[in-house]
């Protein structure tokens, strides 16, 4: 794991002493990624710098360094993340006659893009990655990002420059670098708590959208990401039209062994490594089938809080006491947890707000005390049904359904009729009003869905004077064309929750550690083979994960696993009325929401005065908000 980052401007190149300078500064702003060493690489003449800060995980040895040259010169790559089928790809370069001088996946690489070039070498990667590739002979800088958007990649061009990097806050240091607020973004971020792709908090600055390359030319031209994997053509659409025709034991023998597979694949390295185990059923099944394969007992991880509803950790203790696993377990006080929320707009460096950040920071932290890497359950939901909220839309979407269209109509008018009266009798009953008017209205099981992942909207928008555009996640001609509703949902959240948000909030709070982690149930196999699936062997009777519980079964008692499902979660809404209230007071002041310019400030202090005066149900909308806040105190834009 690594941090990449440079500059190229073939039409305004830098004189090498100004280039080296700059360089510098940005690849020391990713030194927590890469800890191990640092490189740069210049071609002043071609107007190209590459910089890479490294995390050793395989190949220790300087051979392991970048930036990288193949061997006959063509080629100079610097590479964030791992190619797991490397030593397989190794031995097909060597039967083509490579030679190699180490035994690193970078070289791997390299070698691969000067034989087969870059997209042939990509479609052959098991892995995660953000690679930045540059061809001397021809003059072009490449830039490519894995399947699911495991590993971040911004990009940009400004003026006659093109930026990149693995995280926002090394680009500062480059002169061309202008922090200039995305305006447009806000909306965006306020109806999420994240980003989504392709849009960044900054004008003129993108993510490399997952399974797309971007290649630069002499000119500094660009025709724009192609896709050389999409969720949508290779996985979803394509399983749905290739069913697994065969019995439910054979689809769990053959997802059995695809995942044994992934897990092995991953616990290849030169460092120490061990599991996340919260005690939920993906990273209890990734933990067993790791203890499956491994010839000792495998180190596993967990936190717990002092709050026992939000304290999962005898779960964990439990599953790790019956694998044998070597378990270290950290119960974290409250003040602990608090002295993370002013690490996290730095850590980020774009607003972020899913709470989960905070214990899958401590949870890294802890980890990384003992290990290098360390595995994750990520991905179960998405691609075996596991989400409650498929099924809860459902039932809501049942009854209303039940109800004539007419009767909806007058029931969702006379709710929100109701709904300055029941101000003088409670706030609360003013958001069950409110609520139950919007679902009478949207007796579409897509609509409440949208609903149901959406905080400020068009309808109770957060900010004034500026457009509340639409993204993807709101196209409705962009959705899976699937009878089924969990399908579409699964697609879409595949393809914005799960890399915007899941997969930005691993990386960048195990990063701020220095800790791989490693998700083998979004390897791009098992995800292809798990949208062949009929979505009956997925889901049966409001439960879902059905094969993934199937398999844990095998090795873990299912009285250990069969629970509510908790998620990752903080006591927010008692922090944000007692020990965040000053924090949070400051923040949502009516002169601190003013001086921006752009929000709904009523609306919003109205949900703060909820909050704060036996009300605590904005707890998710207002974390958007503070985060936000903290966000514009901490960077310049």
């Amino acid at each position: 794991m690594c941090g990449v980052v440079g500059f190229y401007a073939p039409q305004a190149p830098m004189p090498l002493h100004e280039a080296e300078h700059v360089l510098r500064q940005m690849t020391n702003r990713l030194e927590h990624r890469g800890p191990d060493d640092a490189g740069c690489w210049i071609d002043a003449q071609s107007g190209i710098a590459l910089g890479q800060t490294r995390l050793a995980i395989v190949d220790l040895s300087p051979l392991g360094h970048q930036p990288m040259d193949s061997a006959n010169g063509e080629w100079t790559i610097v590479f964030n993340g791992e190619i797991y089928n490397f030593h397989t790809l190794r031995q097909e370069l060597a039967s083509l006659g490579v030679t190699f001088k180490g035994h690193s996946d970078t070289e791997v690489l390299v070698e691969g893009f000067n034989i087969w070039g870059v997209r042939p070498t990509i479609e052959k990667c098991v892995g995660m990655f953000a690679i930045a590739a540059w061809n001397h002979r021809e003059r072009e800088l490449t830039l490519v990002r894995d399947r699911l958007g495991k590993k971040p990649l911004y990009y940009g061009c400004i003026g006659q420059t093109w930026l990149f990097a693995s995280e926002l806050k090394a680009l500062h240091p480059h002169p061309r670098f202008e922090p200039r607020l995305n305006r447009n973004a806000i909306p965006l971020y306020l109806r999420h708590n994240y980003i989504p792709g392709p849009y960044s908090i900054y004008e003129h600055i993108w993510k490399l959208q997952p399974g797309t390359i971007l290649t630069i030319n002499a000119q500094g031209q660009s025709t724009g990401p192609q896709t050389y994997w999409s969720m949508r053509k290779d996985a979803s659409a394509k399983g749905l039209a290739n069913i697994f025709q065969g019995t439910f034991d054979e689809a769990l023998q053959q997802l059995e062994q695809l995942l044994e597979n992934a897990i092995a694949l991953r616990m290849i390295a030169d460092v120490p490594l061990g599991s996340f185990l919260s005690g939920g059923i993906d990273s209890s099944l990734v933990t067993a089938l790791m203890q499956k394969v491994s010839s000792k007992p495998v180190r596993t991880f967990s936190i717990g809080f002092e709050d026992p509803a939000y304290d999962e950790a005898p779960f964990a203790k439990a599953i790790a006491q019956h694998l044998k696993t070597d378990h270290i377990e950290h119960i974290v006080s409250g003040r602990e947890a608090l002295d993370v929320i002013p690490l996290l707009p730095e850590m980020f460096d774009e607003p972020f707000a899913d709470s989960s950040q905070i214990p899958t920071y401590l949870v890294s932290k802890l980890a990384r005390q003992s290990v290098t890497v360390a595995l994750s359950g990520d991905g179960g939901d998405e691609f075996f049904c596991g989400y409650r909220r498929y099924f809860q839309t459902q039932q809501i979407a049942r009854m209303l359904q039940r109800i004539p269209g007419p009767a909806r109509s007058i029931a969702s008018i006379l709710c929100q009729w109701a709904v300055p009266l029941a101000k003088t009798v409670s706030l609360r009953w003013q958001k069950r009003l409110n609520h139950a008017s919007h679902l009478f209205s949207h007796a579409e099981s897509d609509d409440l869905y949208l609903s149901h992942m959406q905080y400020w909207t068009e309808q109770s928008p957060g900010t004034i004077g500026i457009p509340w555009s639409g993204t993807e996640f709101m196209n409705r001609e962009t959705w899976l064309a699937s009878p089924h509703a969990e399908e579409r949902w699964m697609d879409l959240d595949s393809r914005t929750y799960l890399p915007d948000d899941i997969l930005t909030k691993v990386d960048r709070t195990s990063m701020a550690v220095a800790l791989e982690t490693r998700a083998p149930l979004i390897d791009h196999r098992v995800i292809e083979f798990a949208w062949t699936l009929p979505l009956d062997f997925k889901r049966q009777d409001n439960n879902g994960k059905i094969p993934l519980k199937r398999i844990l079964n095998k090795y873990v008692p299912s009285e250990l696993f069969e629970r509510p499902k908790k998620g990752f979660g903080v006591p927010m809404e008692r922090w944000l009325c007692e020990d965040l209230r000053d924090w949070a007071e400051d923040l949502l002041s009516e002169q601190s929401l003013n001086a921006t310019g752009f929000y709904n400030t009523p609306l919003i202090r109205q949900r703060w005065h909820a909050h704060t005066h036996g009300q605590p149900v904005w707890n998710y909308h207002l974390w958007g908000v503070l985060m936000l806040q903290a966000w514009l105190r901490t960077w310049p834009h």
